[in-house]
C-alpha cells in the first residue's frame, strides 16, 4: 500500500478494517492485538504515529529499527507467523509506519499473549464461548486453499488450463460467460481479492491453475520429493532421486511416470513368473492423490516425501490426519473430510479420484490382490505427518 492510500485510510478515520496506534516506545504492545484481532477476522491497516482523533504525531524512533523490529514480531510474537506487509512515510511531524494485515486461515485461530483475537466494530475483542467454537470449526475446514499469494497476479493463470477445466464441467467459458475473463476467475476463487484492492491467486488457484505453481515464495516447497534407496534403510545408497513439480495433477502424474522409470520386478505365482510394477500403479497413484489433495498446507518448508526401499514404498505428506480423523475410519472409507476441499473436487473433476473416500479402500483391494498384504496407515498427530507404508512383499 502506498502512502496516499494510508493518508486516504487516516483521513476517513477508524473502522473495522483500520486502526490508529501513537507507538511511543517498543514496549507499547497493543498493536499486536490488533495484528491478532485483523488476521482472525477480514485482515485490516494498523497505523502507527497517529492519535485515535488522525492527527499525525510521528513514531518517535529510529526508523529502520521500527521496521525491523515490527517485521521480527510479526514473525514470532503471536502464535504462528502472520502474513502482513509493512511501509513507512516521512512526514514533516515524524515517521508514520503502517501495517497491512492478510486475513489469516490455518489449523487455528491466531492467538496473541494466548488469546485468540476478532475484529468487532472498531474494537479487537474476544470472542465469547459460542462464537470461539465456531471460529475453531471456521479454522478447520477450508480456508488455507483460499489465502492469497502475494505478488501474483491474473496474468500468473495458465488461461488455457482454466478453460478446458470448466470445459470439462461443461462450461463454455469462451462462449457462455458475458463476465471479464479476471470476474469468472474471481467468482470461482482462483483469485481473490488484496487488502488494497488487487486480484492475486489464491493457493488454490495456484496449485490448480498456475503457470509456475512453485515459482513464489510461500509455495516454492510444494511439491513432491522422490527418492529410491539400494537397501531397506534410509542411509543406504540412493539409487534414484527426483522432483514431481506442477499442478496438482501435474504432480501425480510426474511421481507416477517417476516410479515407473525404476522398472519391474519379477514375482512368482506358483510356478508361473510375472514381471510387475513395485507396488500396484492405481494404489500409488491414489497414496499421491491423497497427499497432494489432503496435505496441511499451512506447513511451509515441507514436501510430500515418496521414499522407496528394497521391502516397501513409503508416501509422507505433511500434517495429520483432517478434522480429527482416526485412521481405521479413514481404510474403511468413512465420511470423506477434507482441508482443501476445493483442491479435493479438482482432482475429483479430472478424473484422479473416482469418488470421495473410496481411496484407501481401493488401495486395500489393489494391495491385497497384488500380494496379499495391506497398507500400513500412520498418523502422526505431535509431528504432524501422515505415511502410507505399500508392502513390496508379502508379509510374515
Amino acid at each position: 500500500m502506498e502512502w496516499v492510500q494510508v493518508l486516504e485510510r487516516i483521513q476517513a478515520g477508524e473502522d473495522d478494517h483500520t486502526e490508529f496506534k501513537r507507538f511511543r516506545s517498543f514496549g507499547e504492545r497493543d498493536w499486536q492485538d490488533s495484528v491478532c484481532a485483523f488476521a482472525n477476522t477480514d485482515g485490516g491497516l494498523i497505523v502507527l504515529g497517529i492519535a485515535n482523533d488522525g492527527a499525525i504525531e510521528g513514531v518517535p524512533m529510529d526508523s529502520d529499527d521500527v521496521q525491523e523490529r515490527l517485521t521480527s514480531a510479526l514473525q514470532t510474537a503471536l502464535s504462528a507467523p502472520v502474513q502482513a506487509r509493512i511501509g513507512r512515510h516521512q512526514d514533516p511531524k515524524g515517521w508514520v509506519h503502517w501495517i497491512e494485515v492478510v486475513r489469516m486461515r490455518g489449523p487455528e485461530p491466531l492467538r496473541n499473549r494466548g488469546r485468540v483475537l476478532v475484529r468487532r466494530g472498531r474494537a479487537s475483542v474476544e470472542p465469547g464461548s459460542t462464537e470461539i467454537q465456531e471460529l475453531y470449526n471456521t479454522f478447520g475446514l477450508v480456508f488455507t486453499e483460499e489465502r492469497i499469494i502475494p505478488g501474483t497476479g491474473s496474468d500468473d493463470v495458465e488461461a488455457s488450463v482454466f478453460r478446458r477445466f470448466m470445459e470439462r464441467k461443461g462450461v463454455n467459458i469462451a462462449a457462455d460467460s458475458i463476465l471479464p475473463f479476471e470476474t469468472d476467475l474471481l467468482n470461482r476463487e482462483v483469485l481473490d481479492r488484496d487488502l488494497d484492492g488487487s486480484l492475486r491467486l489464491t493457493l488454490y488457484g495456484l496449485m490448480c491453475f498456475g503457470k509456475d505453481p512453485q515459482g513464489h515464495a510461500p509455495t516454492k516447497s510444494l511439491w513432491v520429493d522422490l527418492v529410491a534407496y539400494a537397501g531397506c534403510n534410509r542411509g543406504d545408497s540412493v539409487l534414484l532421486s527426483g522432483e514431481a513439480k506442477g499442478r496438482l495433477n501435474e504432480q501425480v502424474e510426474r511421481a507416477e511416470a517417476w516410479l515407473r522409470t525404476l522398472g519391474r520386478q519379477e514375482r512368482y505365482l506358483g510356478m508361473r513368473r510375472a514381471d510387475e510394477w513395485l507396488v500396484p500403479l492405481r494404489a500409488f497413484r491414489e497414496c499421491i492423490v491423497n497427499a497432494v489433495a489432503h496435505r496441511d498446507y499451512t506447513i511451509l518448508g515441507s514436501k510430500v516425501l515418496v521414499e522407496v526401499f528394497d521391502d516397501r514404498v513409503v508416501v509422507t505428506s505433511p500434517g495429520a490426519l483432517p478434522n480429527h480423523k482416526r485412521p481405521e475410519s479413514v481404510l474403511a472409507g468413512g465420511a470423506p473430510r477434507s482441508r482443501n476441499e476445493a483442491m479435493a473436487n479438482f482432482l475429483l473433476d479430472l478424473g484422479f479420484m473416482e469418488q470421495r473416500g473410496s481411496g484407501y479402500p481401493r488401495i486395500i483391494r489393489e494391495m491385497s490382490a497384488f500380494n496379499g498384504t495391506l497398507p500400513l496407515l500412520e498418523n502422526e498427530k505431535d509431528e504432524r505427518w501422515v505415511r502410507v507404508t505399500l508392502w513390496r512383499e508379502p508379509q510374515p
